[in-house]
């Protein structure tokens, strides 16, 4: 016998919680009062944020044929030693002294790739040794070529050792990409990318988007997909053909103690992207764009994912050049969340910024939760704090910024700005906080065009003490 359901109090079950949702207050946004709420929230995530740890196995690539003569090509080689070593529960592959030439590396879950003081790993220039994988291309999804190092979906990986990772691109190679012709014409990769954002508009199957040869749409470094537990410690990464360090969706992120020096097109230095739980510490960045730059997808493919960059520690990095030391965007439409940049020290004519949140109403997302401590300047070129919501051509989503903190900020000689601000009348940045802050050098103390409970204490630009405007005070 089957008993029918009256499906009247199914329907009015339904419409309650249809209702209460509707009605149900939207999460509040937090507002900090003092330092010591988001320091404390800063040092519980420290907890939480633990490398992986490695079994004694020892693989070296020598024993799979690796030849480190700068000219024997190692892809195989590199691709048995990991292999073995996974399959045997995990431990270490390492790379004694030598240049060992290879294509694209793939790391597999368990796995040390560890690099001897003497080590270098030098990627090959040809575009065939990088077969093509899923990817994120500047915040959207396709197949393309893969990372010089990539993994997916994998488990406790690790790059570590006082070793070189060389990238090998010059003007010549892969970076001559996105160089305008000779002609004067557009970079090569300029009709690819425009298509990817046109497949990305038009929110179609990312793994039908395919690039590859005759795309030029250049590979990142290291790019560890949607993988948890990760580590990149000690080495030297030069001369990449793009970003360097590009985690997407991962979770449970350390990178310590990582030089990087290029100055290419698009070398960011480190940008997690839709990341949760990262800690960036004692860090050297010397780049040709963002030294550090957090991400969440660009528009449709990051409204879509819907993954936020949330709970981010930089702590004790060095930057030099770059276009900022410490960015959130722009490719930022997921949002960012809880992060928090302590004791840095940056230092050079050609930093752009200090902090950097840049957005457009392209992305929307909601920035917020940003505590800034610390940090020592001497020389930057544009502004020490801006916030621009114009980043890129306006579209119909209004983005956020909202409770950002930054105290004990010392520059020696500034640039351009002090605090810069350019928002939307319908969306002003709200509750920017200025904290003890000696800005020395700047040529406009600040431009602020809309903000709301803006606090500037014990704030001197120029040896003069700066107060909040009395156009954008509290009414």
């Amino acid at each position: 016998m089957i008993l029918k359901r009256n499906p009247v109090p199914v329907l009015l079950s339904l419409t309650v919680v249809m209702l209460w949702l509707a009605c149900a207050p939207a999460n509040k946004a937090l507002v900090w009062k003092s330092a010591s709420t988001p320091w404390a929230a800063m040092e519980k995530l420290r907890k939480q944020i633990k490398p992986p740890v490695f079994k004694t196995r020892d693989f070296p690539v020598t024993a799979y044929g690796a030849i480190g003569d700068g000219k024997t090509k190692n892809t195989e080689a590199f691709k048995k030693a990991i292999e073995a070593c996974s399959k045997a529960g995990g431990g270490t592959v390492s790379v004694p002294p030598g240049t060992f030439l290879t294509g694209a590396i793939y790391l597999k879950s368990d796995v040390n790739l560890h690099m001897a003081d003497d080590a270098r790993i030098l990627f090959s220039r040809d575009p065939n040794d990088y077969p093509i994988v899923f990817t994120r291309w500047e915040g959207m999804e396709c197949m393309n070529y893969s990372a010089l190092i990539y993994a997916y979906g994998e488990k406790n990986i690790a790059i570590t050792g006082n070793g070189v990772l060389d990238g090998n691109a010059d003007g010549d190679n892969w970076w001559n990409w996105n160089s305008k012709a000779a002609n004067g014409g557009p970079a090569k990769q300029v009709a690819a990318r425009n298509k990817l954002h046109e497949l990305m508009h038009q929110q179609t199957e990312p793994k039908t988007r395919v690039f590859g040869n005759g795309s030029f749409l250049r590979p990142n470094m290291v790019q560890p997909y949607n993988c948890k537990n990760v580590l990149i410690s000690g080495v030297k990464m030069v001369n990449s053909p793009m970003w360097f360090m590009n985690p997407v969706l991962c979770e449970n992120v350390t990178i310590e103690k990582v030089r990087v020096v290029s100055h290419g097109p698009n070398n960011d230095g480190c940008d997690p992207e839709s990341c949760r739980n990262v800690l960036i510490k004692d860090c050297h960045f010397d780049t040709g764009d963002d030294c550090i730059a957090i991400k969440s997808g660009r528009d449709e493919d990051g409204r879509r994912i819907g993954r936020p960059a949330e709970n981010h520690i930089i702590e004790g990095c060095e930057m030099k050049d770059g276009h900022g030391g410490v960015t959130i965007g722009s490719e930022i439409a997921g949002g960012a969340r809880n992060i928090y940049a302590i004791n840095c020290v940056m230092d050079s004519p050609n930093l752009d910024r200090i902090l950097r949140l840049k957005t457009s109403s392209s992305r929307g997302g909601i920035i917020e939760n940003i505590f800034m401590k610390d940090i020592k300047v001497g020389a930057y070129k544009d502004a020490a704090v801006s916030a621009d919501m114009f980043y890129e051509t306006p579209g119909s989503f209004i983005p956020t910024i909202r409770n950002v903190w930054v105290e004990n900020l010392e520059v020696t000689k500034g640039g351009g700005y002090g605090i810069y601000v350019r928002a939307y009348r319908a969306s002003p940045v709200q509750h920017l906080r200025i904290i003890n802050s000696t800005l020395n050098g700047v040529k406009i103390p600040y431009k602020i065009d809309y903000a709301t409970d803006l606090v500037f204490e014990n704030v001197k630009i120029n040896g003069a003490v700066v107060n909040v405007p009395d156009t954008l005070k509290k009414k």
